[in-house]
């Protein structure tokens, strides 16, 4: 099994492409819901998962919903700025699904709505909106990888 990381209508090819190759080095599988900022041949996003690609387990999907009817047995978290517990609160296992929105507006509200008690938020100070994408990302998937202790990975 491993974990998962889902994009859901990513804007920024960088971002992706970091995200991409830290699913490479963890054996995270990574999930893209369309429509994406960009396309997927874009140079940006080669150079950013560098020569990383053959060794991602990459999804394309048409919405969200797909996501989850094709993995009905998965746990999802779903990260926020606005959610009200920290990503240290939760308890996670292996296979679980990490949701994270587009860099300008983050998930839609209706989705967060629906999961209240599965999103999660990072900690953060000041009048920064948010954390880039990517690095959000690998620090929530490192907080997983580190109650698993780090199984699977060196």
């Amino acid at each position: 099994m491993a974990f998962h990381i889902v994009l859901v209508e990513p804007e920024i090819p960088a971002n992706t492409g970091n995200i991409a190759r830290t699913c490479a080095a963890t054996g995270a599988h990574l999930h893209l819901v369309h429509p994406l900022g960009f396309l997927t041949d874009d140079r940006t996003l080669k150079r950013a998962g560098l020569d990383y690609w053959h060794a991602v387990h990459v999804e394309h999907h048409d919405s969200f919903e797909e996501v989850r009817q094709a993995n009905p047995e998965g746990r999802f978290f779903f990260a926020s700025t606005r959610a009200s517990k920290r990503y240290s609160d939760f308890e996670f296992r292996d296979g679980d699904f990490f949701v994270f929105g587009k860099e300008t507006k983050g998930l839609p509200q209706e989705l967060l709505d629906r999961n209240l008690e599965t999103c999660l938020r990072i900690p953060m100070t000041g009048d920064v909106r948010s954390l880039n994408l990517s690095n959000s990302a690998a620090i929530v998937l490192f907080e997983a990888f580190r109650q698993t202790n780090f199984a699977g990975l060196d």
